[in-house]
């Protein structure tokens, strides 16, 4: 299994990438019914949404395994 960070990393790059595509995406269904276009919005709203709690999850996922401050072991010098 990949590390939280790593899989935080990536959430957070694929959820920017699919905020800054949504402008495009209008572009890319004006041709289609209104149907059509108000059917591809909402699939990009939902994996959007989506997306940012599946963030939200690997955060509190962090924070869950991260030690308190109080419970870190100290390790004797050399």
């Amino acid at each position: 299994m990949l590390p939280t960070a790593y899989r935080i990393h990536r959430v957070e790059r694929t959820l920017r990438r699919f905020e800054q595509d949504i402008p495009l995406l209008n572009t890319r269904v004006k041709d289609l019914s209104v149907e059509g276009q108000r059917s591809a919005r909402k699939f990009a709203e939902a994996l959007v949404s989506h997306t940012r709690a599946e963030l939200h999850r690997l955060l509190e996922e962090q924070r869950e395994r991260l030690p308190e401050a109080g419970d870190v072991a100290c390790e004797p010098a050399d």
